[in-house]
C-alpha cells in the first residue's frame, strides 16, 4: 500500500518529512438566495444568453438582423422608461432609413393636457369621391398590393341606393295579394342602411341615385377592442385615439371580432409599401410601417394631430365634410358641430360611445 508520505516523494525513515496530510474541508455556508432573487437572477440570464445567441446567428455586420432581434425583446411601449422609448425609436429610424432609402423619423409626442380628439362627418355633403381613402393610404403607409390580402384601406365608403315606394310593387307581397307577411315595397333600398358597396368605380360622383356614408374607426370612449386584447397591445391614448403596439401583436384577430365598426384590419401577409412611397414622417404608435400577422386601424394620424394638423383625409376632402378637433374647447370645429347641427352616432345602443360623429344639415 502506498502511504501518503510516499505519494509525496518523502522519506519516512530519515525522519525528514515536512509533508502534512490535508486538513478537511469545512462544508459551504447554504446560500441566502430567496425564491424572487434566484427568478429573477434566472430571467436575466436567460435574456442575456438569448441576446447573446442573436449576435452570434446575426452574419457580422448585419444590423438589421440585431435590430429586429433587439425588438423581440423589447417591453410593452406604454411601460417602457422615457429612455427605453428614446432607444426604441432610434432602433426603428435606425432601420426603416435603411430600408426604404430615406431618413425615417418615428415620433414619440406623448398627449397633451386638456385635449381629446373628436372627429364629425357631414353625410349630406359627402360625394363619395374616396379621395379620404386615397389620402389615407399614402399618409400611413398602408398596404397596397394587388394580390388577395395585400390590400388594406381603413375608410370604407359605403355606397347606398336610393329607393322609393311605388303602386306597381303592392300586390307583390307574400303570400299573395297585398300579403300579411312580406309587403310588396319591403325590397326598396330607400333610406340610408349599412348594407351597401364599399368597392365601386363610377364614371363621376355623385351618383344620380346614390348616397354615400364613410366608416372607419370610431375611436370609443369605452373601446370592446381593448377589453379584448389577450396582452394589451391595444389601449385608448389619453388624448383619445385607440392606439396599436405593433411590436406586441400576436395576431389573434380577438379584437377585430370584438369591433361592431368593421374598423381594423389583419396583415395576412408581408405589407406591399414601395419604397418610393413610404411616407417617412411616422409616429412609433401611428403610420410606422407594420410587419405580417399583426393588426392596424386608424389613429387620426397621430404624426400629424399631435403637432396641430388635420388628418390627411380631413385636409383632401373636396367638399369640407370633415371636421376635427378638440371636444374640451367649445371653439374648436367640432365642438361648434355638436352645438348647432343634428348629430348621430352609430350604433349607441352597443355603449361603446363613439367620437366620431354624423351630422346633416
Amino acid at each position: 500500500m502506498t502511504t501518503n508520505a510516499q505519494q509525496h516523494g518523502c522519506q519516512a525513515a530519515s525522519g525528514s518529512c515536512s509533508c502534512q496530510a490535508p486538513a478537511a474541508e469545512s462544508p459551504p455556508a447554504p446560500a441566502q438566495t430567496s425564491r424572487r432573487d434566484f427568478l429573477r437572477s434566472s430571467g436575466t440570464v436567460s435574456l442575456s444568453s438569448l441576446m447573446g445567441t442573436a449576435a452570434l446567428m446575426a452574419a457580422p455586420g448585419d444590423a438589421k438582423a440585431a435590430i429586429e432581434w433587439a425588438e423581440h425583446f423589447q417591453k410593452n411601449y406604454r411601460l417602457m422608461t422615457p429612455e427605453e422609448k428614446k432607444e426604441a425609436r432610434l432602433r426603428l429610424e435606425k432601420r426603416y432609413s435603411g430600408e426604404y432609402g430615406k431618413q425615417v423619423s418615428v415620433d414619440t409626442a406623448e398627449a397633451q393636457p386638456g385635449v381629446l380628439m373628436g372627429y364629425a362627418l357631414n353625410i349630406r355633403k359627402c360625394i363619395g369621391c374616396r379621395r379620404c381613402v386615397k389620402a389615407c393610404v399614402e399618409e400611413n403607409n398602408q398596404s397596397r398590393g394587388a394580390k388577395a390580402g395585400e390590400r388594406i384601406e381603413w375608410i370604407q365608403v359605403l355606397r347606398m341606393e336610393r329607393g322609393e315606394f311605388t303602386k306597381d310593387r303592392m300586390n307583390q307581397g307574400y303570400p299573395e295579394g297585398l300579403g300579411i307577411q312580406v309587403g310588396g315595397n319591403s325590397y326598396t333600398p330607400a333610406g340610408q342602411v349599412l348594407e351597401g358597396q364599399y368597392h365601386y368605380t363610377p364614371e363621376k360622383v355623385p351618383e344620380k341615385d346614390a348616397t354615400y356614408m364613410p366608416i372607419a374607426c370610431m375611436q370609443c370612449e369605452k373601446p370592446p377592442c381593448v377589453k379584448v386584447c389577450p396582452v394589451r397591445t391595444t389601449y385608448r391614448e389619453g388624448d383619445g385615439p385607440v392606439v396599436i403596439d405593433y411590436n406586441w401583436c400576436i395576431g389573434c384577430k380577438m379584437c377585430m371580432n370584438a369591433c361592431p365598426y368593421w374598423a381594423r384590419r389583419f396583415n395576412l401577409t408581408t405589407p406591399v409599401l414601395p419604397k418610393a412611397e413610404m411616407n417617412p414622417v411616422t409616429h412609433y404608435l401611428g403610420n410606422r410601417p407594420r410587419m405580417r400577422g399583426v393588426v392596424e386601424k386608424c389613429h387620426w394620424c397621430l404624426q400629424r394631430t399631435r403637432h396641430g394638423r388635420y388628418p390627411a383625409c380631413v385636409e383632401v376632402c373636396p367638399v369640407g365634410a370633415r371636421k376635427f378637433g378638440n371636444l374640451l374647447d367649445p371653439e374648436s370645429e367640432v365642438s361648434k358641430v355638436l352645438a348647432r347641427k343634428n348629430v348621430f352616432r352609430l350604433k349607441v345602443e352597443l355603449n361603446t360611445f363613439p367620437k366620431f360623429f354624423y351630422f346633416y344639415d
